[in-house]
């Protein structure tokens, strides 16, 4: 990561920006969450009690010039059963206005506009696997880790309240293996915050499209599609809905098929002293059919989730959820029915040092 910054800083120094301080911030945060699931699926033999448990470790240096532009980049590990590390990381360059700009790998600015609609905490679900092709999320476009830029506008763009970000990527020629790779991509998304009296409104939307190709497999797909929400928050109540709609292309050289899917979530939370308490819903639902033709297919997961989150100290919460889903593949129950009760706990931490 120090020699990402050094790069950066020889970038930002040949840009002009200004010279380059040298204290660098490191800031390292982590997080772990321990519970267990009972598990009982309506279509599976047995049912299903398991203990989850993740823990993340993230690192992030940063430096600022002497003209105020700070730039910074990240490494983060994560630790679920299998340690897998996240190393698209950009060179971020966030200015004195606010503004931001992302450098090498540019992920999916839509996504960072995703209305953020209550739901219950915890691991809760139901493990089952099906083929059903239902989303679960309001954002269809996938996060590129492609060569390209993402900029992030400054809070009160073009108007009070209004920010927008922009995204861009281009073929890095990864798609050479059997994981997939998204490509090209290109993504827009915009939030607006205003006050109703007493009560604080977030709307927020995004559109995107992202090309994910899979050279062992010879397949491609391409996604496409918006997302849109409004969050209302009146002192420690939280309400909150959001609808995504869009489309999936796939070609697999030997068929070519078309997802039409759509997802509505809403939710609700209230906080009182050191007790949080949630619940939301989600209705998704996925037609898929022959290239230009409609959907033959009827799927849908709809999911009902409620938690009760306790903060027993500085950092360190225990959580209690309860969620039941309803899935149909094809018009028939599938193997992702069921419900659970989840009992656990999360801790974080977090410190920062110049070095």
């Amino acid at each position: 990561m120090k020699k990402e910054l050094l790069m950066a800083s020889a970038l930002v120094s040949t840009l002009g920006v200004a010279s380059v301080a040298q204290a660098v911030t490191a800031t390292m945060a982590g997080s772990m969450k321990v519970g267990a699931e009972f598990e009982s699926a309506d279509d599976l033999a047995t049912d299903n009690n398991q203990v989850h448990d993740q823990s993340n470790f993230n690192i992030s240096l940063s430096e600022t010039t002497d003209g105020g532009t700070t730039i910074s980049t990240s490494f983060e590990i994560v630790d679920e059963g299998t340690v897998a590390a996240d190393d698209d990381n950009a060179i971020k360059l966030t200015f004195t206005d606010g503004s931001a700009l992302e450098l090498l790998n540019a992920g999916n600015a839509a996504s960072t506009h995703v209305a953020a609609v209550p739901g219950a905490g915890g691991e809760q679900g139901v493990g089952g696997t099906s083929t059903q092709n239902a989303p679960g999320d309001l954002d269809f476009g996938a996060a590129s880790t492609a060569l390209g830029v993402e900029w992030h506008s400054a809070a009160d763009f073009l108007a009070d309240g209004l920010k927008m970000s922009a995204s861009f990527s281009t073929d890095n020629g990864l798609a050479k293996a059997a994981i997939a790779r998204t490509e090209n991509s290109w993504g827009v998304g915009a939030t607006y915050v205003t006050s109703a009296g007493d009560t604080a409104l977030t709307i927020s939307g995004g559109v995107s499209d992202s090309e994910t190709a899979t050279n062992a497999t010879q397949a491609s797909s391409d996604k496409n599609g918006f997302h849109v929400g409004v969050v209302a928050v009146t002192g420690d109540l939280t309400i909150g809905a959001g609808y995504g709609d869009g489309d999936t292309f796939v070609d697999t050289n030997e068929a070519n098929t078309e997802i039409d899917g759509s997802v509505m979530k809403a939710g609700i939370k209230y906080v009182t002293g050191d007790l949080t308490m949630a619940l939301g819903v989600s209705a998704g639902e996925g037609k898929e059919g022959a290239f230009g033709t409609p959907g033959t297919t009827d799927d849908s997961v709809d999911s009902t989730s409620a938690s009760v989150t306790y903060a027993v100290a500085s950092g360190v919460s225990a959580v209690i959820g309860y969620t039941t889903v309803d899935a149909q593949n094809a018009g028939v129950s599938s193997t992702d029915d069921g419900s659970s009760w989840y009992i656990g706990e999360i801790g974080r931490a977090s410190c920062r040092e110049r070095v």
